[in-house]
């Protein structure tokens, strides 16, 4: 059985599918339409997209996409380990600039719901790391959005020190969520 666990903000799941093993190894259901939508989880992803990262503290996000593209994400880790981050970005959510962070291993087979109106990101706990991602919409470069990964506002406890962090200048420079303005999702 696939166990659901509402975070701090409590649209973020935790969602951990059990594995059956054996000598062999293991098998696990990642996704089951159904059985999920029976336990009100109903997501129709229509992507996948799976990330590398070479080496430890490889930050990438926090991103988001604006409507008619926002997207909700499903992050499971294949290989290594990510410290993986949600934001809450909603206009007029009582939970606005409030964030959630837990560790997604490829032991555990965790996994994140990241709902739209979320921004998300992560940090890789070791190098050669591996994620894969569902979406429910597609990839829009001109609705592409982001935010500061180390916005102090945003109170996320990063395993990581700014200056150690190995990130692309546009994540470096996004704004801060003073600066950000009104997300459409």
């Amino acid at each position: 059985m696939t166990t659901i666990t509402p975070l701090a903000l409590p649209e973020v799941l935790l969602i951990t599918p059990k594995r059956h093993g054996d000598a062999r190894g293991w098998f696990s259901e990642t996704w089951n339409r159904t059985k999920l939508a029976e336990a009100g989880v109903a997501y129709d992803f229509m992507q996948d997209n799976q990330a590398y990262n070479a080496v430890k503290n490889t930050v990438r996000g926090l991103h988001f996409q604006h409507a008619p593209y926002a997207q909700a994400k499903l992050v499971r880790v294949l290989r290594g380990a990510i410290y993986d981050v949600a934001v809450d970005i909603r206009p007029g959510s009582a939970t606005y600039g409030k964030s959630v962070g837990v560790e997604l291993t490829a032991e555990g087979g965790e996994q994140l719901l990241v709902p739209r109106g979320f921004a998300h990101g992560y940090c890789t706990l070791v190098p050669d790391t591996e994620l894969i991602y569902k979406v429910d919409n597609v990839y829009a470069p001109r609705a592409e959005g982001g935010l500061l990964w180390c916005d102090p506002a945003l109170g996320i406890d990063w395993p990581i020190r700014p200056e150690e962090a190995v990130i692309h200048e546009r994540d470096a420079a996004a704004p801060t969520l003073s600066e950000l303005g009104a997300v459409d999702y």
